[in-house]
């Protein structure tokens, strides 16, 4: 049994081969890739995204229990949290706390890609390497 799950979803530029269509929603969202069942993820979700130019979230959504960060890789768009509108681009990151509506759109020319991470808000118990056991075995590369 490994300690570990590897999969490869492919180059960033082809994430719109990939559609999250769940039951309720008024269109599929294109772009959209969901790790969690892919590694075996048990407490957070992650997801790979791409937007086109002139696409997004077409709809305001909260999250009861879960905080998101968004981690914005390349592009422009503007995000809408509550009742704040602001500019993203690459190097922008955001978190949002579980309730809040939030909505985001490309306002570029360019693909938007960005990595979104939900967990359970208030749930990490140890950040960094106050949670690590240092191994004595030096790896191979020094």
């Amino acid at each position: 049994m490994n300690n570990y799950s590897k999969v490869e979803t492919g180059q960033l530029n082809k994430l719109d081969q990939y559609k999250f269509a769940p039951e309720g929603l008024p269109a599929p969202i294109v772009g959209k890739l969901f790790l969690g069942d892919l590694v075996g993820l048990t407490s957070m979700d992650v997801s790979l995204n791409k937007d086109a130019p002139n696409t997004g979230m077409h709809f305001f959504h909260s999250h009861r229990n879960n905080e998101e960060l968004y981690i914005f890789l390349k592009g422009n768009g503007e995000m809408m949290i509550d009742e704040d509108r602001f500019t993203v681009t690459e190097g922008s990151i955001v978190k949002v706390n579980p309730h809040a509506q939030r909505a985001w759109w490309n306002t570029g020319n360019e693909d938007l890609y960005y990595v979104v991470i939900q967990a359970q808000a208030n749930g990490l118990k140890a950040a960094g390497l106050n949670d690590a056991d240092l191994g004595e075995e030096k790896v191979p590369w020094i």
